[in-house]
């Protein structure tokens, strides 16, 4: 009894730890002007190799204790993954079926395009390309370079007031398109890496039947009696949410298919009418635990030799995401009937890939898809091209006010 109790003590004093570094990663994003998921992966993802390299990981991160901290950070994952699913239930795609179609297609297509690329000099890697089959290397990188965070830039449209924009509709319904078909290929990937081509079959009934269970929650949840439970005892109701959330991760994993997407299809069945304050309760409640989630990952990663750092592959990989998403949101954008500076801003909104992209990454690196290095480089690949985000919308912005103004002298001049 005393050594659990000293346990669950030392626990409890490696998670305040690890919420003040989190808050501590969040105050410098917020000074750098960046969104503070990027301080709070790196800060996560470097706590491992900093106490491995002062000696003291295994003392203050033992293997019991390590597994505690990965329950608590999945719990937190989950959580924070009911908010994202229904954020993308409840966004409203914008009139204009054409201008939609190209920018989901530009958006999609190009850099799954450039993932395959990126996979082909993979597989050739030894360095980087690991046991698994070549297909669902493939299938995984297409994945990773074409996803959006759809919280992420969330955060973003709204902190700058962009929501309401032609742009920031645009990026925001793309990327909520996106990220379901990405969730979709993490899910094929991983059926791939563990069973190969014979366990897709299998694979795709497990999702069909999470479909229609999604579908009867979703009717079942807009019950009036269920209206009225809600409305009379809402703690209830964030918990029974939250645990749903849970067992829906729970059996999904139990069926060989990664447990963030059921977590993830939970958050879709739930209406998004009268629900959005029961999820966001939930959401708020997992969030600060993600940060968690991101130290365990870290360790795991970090724990064995990478090797010499992949240079190379971090380079390409930056190249490739960066240049996949932003000409293929311009392109698909113009494409669709977007003036040229709504569509730019449109490539730079959908380059942002944030937590949702590390969520993807961790998946695959559990399932054996991805090597450390590759691991390595994808992740700083997600943080570039958030921290992007800003400062290339920034210079958008003072690229067109200087034309309008330009324009105005022009006119002046003439008058």
């Amino acid at each position: 009894m005393a050594e659990f109790a000293a346990r669950v003590g030392h626990v409890g004093l490696l998670l305040a730890a690890l919420l003040l570094v989190a808050t501590f990663g969040r105050a410098v994003s917020r000074f750098l002007r960046q969104p503070t998921v990027v301080a709070e992966i790196t800060f996560g993802l470097a706590v491992g190799p900093v106490l491995k390299y002062f000696g003291v990981e295994k003392i203050l991160l033992p293997k019991e204790t390590l597994g505690w901290l990965h329950d608590i950070g999945h719990v937190g994952l989950v959580l924070f993954l009911l908010g994202v699913a229904h954020e993308i239930r409840r966004t409203k795609v914008p009139p204009g079926g054409r201008l939609i179609a190209w920018t989901i297609a530009g958006s999609l297509v190009v850099p799954a395009l450039a993932g395959c690329v990126f996979a082909a000099v993979v597989v050739t890697d030894p360095t980087l390309r690991g046991t698994a089959p070549t297909a669902a290397v493939v299938v995984l990188l297409a994945a990773a370079l074409s996803v959006t965070a759809v919280p992420v830039l969330a955060r973003i449209l709204e902190e700058r007031q962009l929501f309401d924009t032609p742009a920031g509709r645009l990026a925001m319904t793309a990327s909520m398109i996106i990220d379901v078909v990405a969730w979709t290929l993490l899910v094929l990937a991983i059926g791939l890496a563990s069973g190969g081509g014979g366990g897709v079959p299998r694979l795709l009934a497990v999702v069909a039947i999470g479909l229609l269970l999604v579908f009867c929650l979703g009717r079942l949840l807009r019950a009036a009696a269920v209206t009225r439970f809600r409305e009379r005892f809402g703690a209830l109701t964030v918990v029974l949410v939250g645990a749903a959330g849970l067992a829906g991760s729970w059996v999904f994993q139990k069926q060989g298919v990664t447990d963030i997407f059921g977590a993830l299809l939970v958050g879709l069945a739930i209406p998004a009418d009268g629900w959005h304050a029961v999820v966001q309760r939930a959401s708020r409640i997992g969030r600060p635990l993600v940060p968690v989630f991101f130290v365990v990952t870290g360790v795991g990663v970090f724990a064995g030799p990478i090797g010499s750092t992949p240079w190379l592959a971090i380079v390409l990989a930056a190249l490739l995401g960066t240049a996949g998403k932003m000409s293929g949101g311009y392109l698909g954008a113009r494409l669709g009937g977007a003036p040229a500076s709504d569509a730019a801003r449109v490539g730079v909104l959908v380059n942002t890939r944030g937590l949702t992209e590390l969520v993807l990454l961790q998946a695959g690196y559990s399932a054996g898809i991805l090597t450390a290095p590759l691991f390595l480089a994808l992740v700083v690949m997600a943080l570039m091209t958030t921290a992007m985000t800003g400062p290339c919308y920034n210079l958008l912005e003072r690229r067109s006010a200087r034309r309008w103004r330009v324009a105005a002298l022009v006119l002046e001049g003439g008058g």
